[in-house]
């Protein structure tokens, strides 16, 4: 389940940097006196009386301007009002209510959005000022006094958002913690919900529909072979006729979430365009992340092909993504269907790979035959001495190695001590990590047996 989301939306230099910032307790978006300057969505997880949610930074929202830059903030601004369970409209004691706080209200009227009304710079307690009052004009409500930069109000602004969302986005969804989330993931136009869809119409048993907004992500769940999936498809982020760089890296903020609530990512890219810079970005997020992940090569119908299409599009693919070799490629069409039954056996399979667990004296057998071939490096004439390995935690699968000296571990060494591994227990479709411990001498080791 996707979490709630706030937005702090409002004209320029009110102060909604200074109040992102306070909530979630470290300086994250650039607090300067010049109107413009947050220009793009900042997110960032927040915690408020034990309940999280996402948080969104804007830019200032100018309703009436030529300017390139303003207008593409306030697009950036639109995305986020859209994406949001609720609004924070910011507004500025000091200057009163303006022309742009009204239109900007009622942008948000008409958006139809649960608004709570945050009046800044009453830096005093008790009683606001005169001036406080003007702002019930806006026709929000009850407004909240607040010091952004003193974190007066704060509280009292945080308990009002959060009665105006659903209290189920607070909870852990108890109904998918038998399923398997699936995370179809890519840069727009690549196909993703045309894969689901695809899915979808082939098996016919949906479950059940859990929807955002129409620009959120949407959680399917439905049944195959027995087995529960929820399919998080993160599509349908476009503008009208194309889509513009505020919309581009919008959509990879929210795949950027996807990843980080599935078990499996499945990265769709285009055959037409190959992998982009988005496509890099958010495998690179996913391999972070520890997730098995695996790249589906969608539209491969539409490609003129040979004996080495195939061949060398994978290359071009293992040269882009050199980080993820890991990662199975499958060569589908969401539209004709074209191998498309087949991407859920790689989805078992590279989950199973990733929540493999492989016994400690298994793993000391290959780590013994692994330094017979090549013996660990040594420098200055002291050598690395591997005392043994054992395996901490799945998802990803995660060794502990412990050694005589931990700065005699070299990059390379690991990398080699990795690909043994991988040959002999697969690992398919899933990242590898290492910790390297250290244990000063054997005497040591024996005793913490």
């Amino acid at each position: 389940m996707r979490k709630a989301t706030v937005a702090i939306v409002g004209r320029p230099n009110v102060g909604k940097s200074t109040l992102f910032n306070k909530i979630v307790g470290t300086r994250v978006s650039i607090v300067d006196d010049t109107p413009g300057v947050t220009r793009d969505r900042i997110y960032m997880e927040a915690e408020w009386t034990g309940r999280r949610f996402m948080l969104i930074d804007t830019g200032g929202i100018e309703p009436a301007t030529d300017d390139e830059i303003l207008k593409g903030m306030r697009t950036q601004a639109e995305i986020a009002i859209e994406r949001a369970d609720c609004v924070i409209l910011m507004t500025n004691i000091h200057e009163g209510l303006t022309a742009a706080d009204a239109d900007v209200a009622a942008m948000l009227m008409k958006a139809g959005k649960p608004t709570v009304l945050a009046v800044n710079k009453v830096d005093s307690g008790g009683q606001p000022p005169m001036d406080f009052y003007e702002f019930y004009n806006l026709g929000l409500g009850d407004p909240v006094a607040i010091s952004s930069t003193h974190g007066l109000g704060v509280g009292d602004l945080l308990d009002e958002v959060f009665a105006k969302i659903p209290e189920e986005l607070f909870q852990e969804n108890e109904d998918d913690s038998g399923s398997l989330r699936v995370a179809i993931v890519g840069k727009p136009n690549a196909g993703k919900s045309s894969l689901v869809n695809q899915i979808l119409g082939e098996e016919r048993v949906i479950v059940s529909d859990v929807a955002g907004t129409t620009r959120d992500a949407v959680d399917t769940s439905f049944e195959k072979d027995g087995k529960t999936y929820t399919l998080v498809d993160t599509a349908g982020m476009r503008k009208r006729g194309k889509v513009d760089e505020g919309i581009e890296r919008y959509s990879v903020l929210r795949s950027l979430s996807a990843v980080d609530n599935c078990d499996v990512c499945v990265i769709v890219v285009d055959a037409n365009e190959g992998i982009s810079e988005q496509d890099s970005k958010i495998a690179g997020y996913a391999h972070e992340k520890g997730k098995a992940s695996i790249i589906a090569v969608n539209k491969w119908d539409l490609i003129e092909k040979d004996t080495n299409t195939m061949k060398q599009f994978r290359e071009k693919v293992n040269l882009e993504l050199g980080f993820m070799l890991y990662a199975p490629q499958i060569y589908i069409s969401a539209l004709t269907g074209q191998r498309v039954g087949k991407l859920f056996e790689l989805i078992n399979f590279v989950h199973e790979q990733n929540s493999m667990r492989i016994k400690t004296g298994m793993l000391n057998d290959v780590l013994g035959e692994a330094t017979m071939k090549v013996q660990p490096p040594s420098d200055k004439g002291k050598r690395l001495k591997i005392y043994y390995m054992t395996q901490a935690s799945t998802c990803p699968p995660t060794f502990v190695v412990f050694v005589n000296d931990k700065e005699l571990m070299h990059f390379s060494y690991l990398r080699y001590l990795e690909n043994q591994i991988r040959g002999v227990f697969g690992l398919e479709g899933t990242p590898v990590r290492f910790i390297v411990r250290e244990r000063k001498n054997e005497k040591t080791k024996g005793s913490k047996e």
